[in-house]
């Protein structure tokens, strides 16, 4: 028997989230919000709903990084599907047993999880968190998302020797037998799923270039570390341009200092490239505008890159006889004299006291970007860059940070989170029914966010819109998106017919299409009330 009072969704919510606020520690919320989508996924939803500027640190980064590294010792309901080793030839069956029709899939195989490292099966909570995202942000409907773990081996010492560890406990596949693995898992989702939208999340950098690059032509796939990273640092470079106006409003007039040369910092370059490329450079002279610094220094032609996902880099290196290869971080920022400088090396602090006065040295109000995730590896702190340029950069980060005064003047910690970009790209390429996400899809989304922003707004440093505008962003973002599909020729004839009749009719079709959380309203018969 029940009680015979009853809350309505609302209430039920706020008598939730009442609970969720009162726990200290972000695992402990993070574990309260799973037990609750366990027991009542509607009501999870609803609450990530409202809350979602607070609840998004929570649901992923950086809280998710903690759950990953405790993943296989907290004990969950399973969700997903897991597909290793011991399971090959046989994941088109899995498949199949998959009962439900399937939308989107995010999928990783735990190389690279975050800036953590090898974290194996674990890093089924990164699959798991970047498809809430999409339920609350794309409107994409639960009942059809599919969170995916290739479990490859690991290479992690702790994991292998941990009796609790769910994963295979042997080392990671390599060479043909990987290629093979992602074939087959690429195969089977196309035989199940041919339409549904596949991102790849978190492989490492010798693998992700070569696997995007190999489906990206014949598949409704994109890689988030590469192209979402790109698309997010797009939109904070166009949003800061804004703010700074004059002459530095023109991107071909921007010059790049990247720090990390793996899959995101490839891919942010390449992105970058690409848009100043379209504003009227060469691609030689848009190259010269970039400067790319691993952890050995400057990349240079100098130095043989001839390993595993090094292929983007190549029209990046340099070759100057006063900043040879190997050039310090700090030096390179003298020499190269940049207005941006963005970090994706995942090295804490690298981004120091020194680095930061260079860049307010060389610029007025310098761009500086540390992205690496989650907040244990930031190259910088809102507080470091805005006491060492005296509250003058035009700040984004990739996990939140507070507001800083230095000064009697006020600097914005911006988070270019790729929260403002994949449900709404996502849910673009699905309604757009093309059979690719293209470059120019991309470049959409990514000119798409600073429209969301007002003159007020930029004066005052903002960059990106409020994370609690999300549905509406996203809901831009896609149309955006299928206008660009549309463009290239990649749609169905009703698509087109659609997009003839005018942006306001292709946001009206996606509003429709976005998934709400709402209980079903029971219906009793005169019988059974009596």
């Amino acid at each position: 028997m029940v009680p015979p009072r009853y809350f309505t969704l609302a209430q039920q919510a706020a008598k939730i989230w009442s609970q969720n606020v009162t726990l200290s520690a972000p695992l402990e919320r993070w574990a309260h919000l799973q037990d609750l989508k366990d027991r009542n996924e509607t009501l999870f939803y609803r609450l990530v709903h409202e809350h979602i500027e607070e609840l998004a640190p929570i649901i992923y980064t950086p809280t998710v990084g903690d759950a990953c590294l405790h993943y296989s010792k907290l004990l969950r309901r399973a969700r997903g599907m897991y597909f290793s080793s011991a399971d090959r030839g046989d994941f088109n069956s899995m498949m199949f047993n998959w009962k439900r029709d399937v939308t989107v899939i995010v999928v990783t195989d735990g190389s690279r999880i975050l800036g953590l490292g090898d974290l194996g099966m674990n890093g089924m909570g990164i699959s798991q968190g970047k498809l809430d995202l999409y339920v609350a942000g794309g409107g994409f409907d639960p009942q059809h998302v599919l969170p995916v773990v290739l479990d490859v081996g690991t290479n992690n010492p702790d994991l292998l020797n941990d009796p609790y560890y769910l994963g295979s406990q042997h080392a990671r596949l390599e060479g043909q037998e990987y290629d093979d693995f992602i074939d087959e898992f690429i195969r089977g989702v196309r035989n199940r799923w041919p339409n549904a939208l596949i991102q790849f999340e978190d492989f490492q950098t010798k693998h992700a270039n070569t696997i995007l690059e190999r489906y990206r032509r014949d598949a409704l796939c994109f890689n988030d570390d590469i192209q979402g990273t790109a698309a997010v640092v797009l939109a904070g470079v166009y949003g800061a341009m804004k703010c700074l106006g004059g002459h530095r409003k023109d991107i071909t007039k921007q010059r790049f200092v990247v720090a990390g040369a793996g899959s995101a910092g490839c891919g942010i370059a390449t992105f970058l490239h690409q848009a100043m490329v379209a504003q009227g450079l060469s691609p030689d002279e848009a190259y010269a505008r970039f400067f790319i610094v691993d952890k050995d220094g400057l990349i240079t032609n100098e130095r043989a890159l001839d390993g595993p996902g090094s292929e983007p880099l190549h029209g990046f290196v340099r070759n100057r006889t006063d900043l040879p290869d190997g050039s310090s971080l700090v030096d390179v920022i003298r020499a190269a004299k940049p207005t941006t400088l963005l970090g994706v090396s995942t090295v804490k602090g690298l981004f120091t006291e020194e680095v930061l006065r260079e860049m307010g040295t060389i610029n007025e109000r310098p761009i500086i970007m540390p992205l690496s995730n989650p907040t244990s590896r930031a190259e910088c702190t809102a507080e470091e860059a805005a006491r060492a340029t005296g509250g003058r950069a035009i700040f984004s980060a990739g996990s939140p940070f507070e507001d800083v005064e230095i000064d009697g003047r006020a600097m914005k910690a911006n988070q270019g989170n790729n929260f403002y970009v994949f449900p709404g790209l996502g849910l673009g390429a699905v309604l757009s029914k093309s059979r690719v996400i293209s470059d120019g899809m991309l470049q959409a989304a990514a000119l798409a966010i600073p429209n969301m922003l007002t003159s007020a707004q930029y004066e005052s440093g903002t960059i990106f819109p409020s994370i609690d505008r999300i549905r509406d962003i996203s809901a831009y973002v896609a149309v955006k998106v299928i206008e660009a599909a549309a463009r290239e020729g990649r749609v169905p004839d009703e698509i087109r017919r659609l997009v003839a009749t005018g942006e306001d009719a292709i946001s009206e079709y996606v509003y429709s299409t976005m998934y709400l959380p709402t209980y079903r309203p029971t219906v009793f018969s005169c019988s059974s009330r009596k």
